[in-house]
């Protein structure tokens, strides 16, 4: 098994997930064989119409946002509120990053976030 190379911490907020993962880690992302949450949308290459996750649209198409941590109505989103309460760890930890970011911006994110080996990790 590879281990993953430490994430650019200059990378933007853009390979953050509208739904708090960290994308800059990703190897399928690093190798094009994944576009990520948000990339090529905002060139036209792929098409918002066709996204199926609901948190996607929601922020991108809907509302014109970063990641959900930027919507003033994210404390009682139920379309986030219920991406975030599916069975597993990660989903809690993305509503941790997302959280952080609200808290103490998209640099600070970004920073913590160069450590990660995966789309979470410790704040």
């Amino acid at each position: 098994m590879t281990s993953l190379p430490v994430p650019d911490p200059d990378l933007p907020a853009r390979f953050i997930g509208c739904c708090g993962a960290f994308c800059g880690t990703c190897a399928a992302l690093r190798d094009n064989a994944c576009k990520g949450c948000k990339l090529g949308y905002d060139t036209g290459e792929r098409e918002i119409a066709r996204a199926r996750c609901a948190v996607k649209v929601c922020c991108l198409r809907d509302r014109g946002l970063t990641t959900c941590a930027d919507c003033p109505d994210y404390p009682g989103c139920g379309t986030v509120g219920a991406f975030q309460r599916k069975k597993g760890y990660k989903y809690g930890r993305y509503r941790a990053s997302l959280e952080f970011i609200r808290e103490h911006g998209y640099a600070s994110f970004l920073e913590s976030a160069k450590r990660w080996t995966g789309p979470y990790g410790r704040l």
